[in-house]
């Protein structure tokens, strides 16, 4: 079963002819043109597996391949494939064992659901010690009148080490800006399917029961980084509190996933790589937070400063995510998972991570019980050292949640997550409050004119002292 090991990168595209003239690539490459149908069930149980299958046809020549992944992936993709030469644009499953494991008798009701036209050119490259092909695609997914535009890099290592497909890269965003791509074609078709999206939400983690600590570190990672790079790439394109806000929720969840797997983490490193996080999201934040002030029931004046603050925030978060410096953070930390010097505790590392969350997950608990007891008598700086707890505590739950999959245990996660969604609730209006003060006197707002926002706080921290009781007595979904 051979495996591919690729580095995918999103690119402009009026840079590619930038690139092409550059000496870094040698001569031109030829152009191959290329039309590829998908093919899916009318349920489309293929998409559901991860897989994808497709029949491409460049010249006289057609290639049918079927591709699965273990997870999604943010840039470094190491995808199980298997490819054969077919005659025709039907789909030829005969022996193809993997695909009829994934689809059983419905394997005969296969179909064409999108297809991709492309434009393609190749170059074979040294970089460092390692021979890689780079692979430049300029094209669309096409559905039903609707395209999404294609406009990326692969490299592909052909032997050597995975470090130079990143040296690579780092050539190449010199030349052009380049970002992670976390979106393979198929995924760009699939979305066409669908209503447009201003925004992408986490997606549900697939811990192996025998995943090692190690192993779950790096996909919660790389989970974390493709919701922050889908929406990034969707806030670029057309800037929207949606995206803004679950960008930041990818930050906030990989800063999360730094502090739980604290323990087998290169203490230095981590803690730069923390640091490049906060400042990032500290940038999304301020925007976010004028975008909460802004629907705040407040006199036309009030909303005009804020409005006028809330478009010099976006420009600066647009800046920022222009910046050569937020690319290289996520370049950064996809090639660190990619070695083995990112922990030192190794013993550790190679344990069950099924044991280690269940030690995190009893920690974080014991930590918001012990900070919640004054919840409803203590300051607004306590009650967010509160919300930062439950951050943590429903995050880590989100990531372990498929360890624990008995359906006594789901039923306790399903429980357990309505009562922290009701906490986290009622802790983010009161923090908004807070951070609303902030925003109004910096803004030189009249506060007399804002005290009305405050008439329900009292309300919200009796319903945020109701749901951390009611957490606390919660049983534990994770024993």
């Amino acid at each position: 079963m051979p495996v591919e090991t690729e580095l995918k990168l999103q690119l402009e595209p009026d840079a590619i002819p930038f690139l092409e003239a550059s000496d870094l690539l040698g001569k031109a490459a030829p152009v191959v043109r290329q039309r590829s149908l998908y093919f899916d069930t009318p349920d489309q149980k293929l998409r559901a597996q991860a897989m994808s299958l497709r029949i491409r046809r460049a010249g006289r020549s057609r290639t049918q391949t079927l591709k699965g992944c273990e997870g999604q992936a943010a840039g470094l993709f190491e995808r199980s494939e298997w490819e054969m030469p077919v005659k025709d644009d039907q789909p030829k499953v005969e022996g193809l064992r993997p695909l009829i494991d994934a689809l059983g008798k419905e394997v005969n009701g296969l179909g064409v659901i999108f297809e991709v036209q492309n434009e393609r050119r190749t170059w074979h490259l040294r970089s460092g010690g390692s021979d890689v092909e780079l692979v430049l695609d300029h094209g669309a997914a096409v559905v039903a009148g609707r395209t999404s535009a294609i406009n990326e890099m692969e490299l592909e290592l052909k032997s050597g080490q995975p470090a130079d497909l990143f040296r690579l890269a780092r050539q190449i965003d010199a030349i052009v800006p380049v970002r992670l791509g976390v979106q393979s074609k198929a995924e760009r078709g699939y979305d066409l399917l669908g209503p447009a999206r201003t925004a992408f939400k986490a997606e549900a983690l697939s811990l192996a029961k025998d995943a090692s600590v190690a192993d779950a570190f790096r996909a919660i990672v790389h989970g974390c980084l493709r919701q922050y790079r889908l929406n990034e790439t969707l806030f670029l394109e057309a800037p929207n509190p949606a995206a803004l806000h679950q960008a930041r929720v990818g930050l906030r969840r990989l800063r999360s996933a730094f502090t739980i797997f604290k323990p087998i983490l290169e203490r230095e490193r981590a803690e730069r790589f923390k640091t490049r996080l906060r400042d990032l999201s500290a940038v999304l934040g301020d925007a976010r937070n004028l975008d909460v002030l802004k629907e705040k029931p407040l006199p036309p004046a009030a909303l005009s400063r804020i409005e006028e603050a809330r478009q010099a925030a976006y420009e600066k978060v647009e800046r920022r995510l222009h910046a050569a410096e937020s690319r290289a953070l996520m370049m950064d930390l996809i090639e660190w998972l990619g070695d083995d010097d990112w922990f030192t505790n190794h013993e550790l590392a190679g344990r069950p991570a099924i044991g280690f969350a269940d030690d995190r997950l009893g920690r974080l608990r014991r930590c918001i019980k012990k900070d919640g007891r004054h919840l409803a008598r203590g300051s607004d700086s306590e009650r967010h050292e509160v919300r930062k707890d439950a951050k943590k505590l429903r995050y880590a739950s989100e990531f372990f949640a498929h360890l624990f999959d008995t359906p006594k245990q789901q039923r306790r996660h399903g429980k357990f997550l309505k009562t922290m969604e009701k906490l986290q609730d009622d802790l983010g209006a009161l923090n908004d409050l807070a951070t609303a003060d902030e925003i109004i006197d910096k803004l030189g707002i009249d506060k007399s004119s804002t005290q009305h926002i405050h008439a329900d706080r009292h309300t919200l921290i009796r319903h945020a002292s109701k749901a951390w009781e009611d957490l606390i007595d919660l049983k534990r979904f994770w024993r």
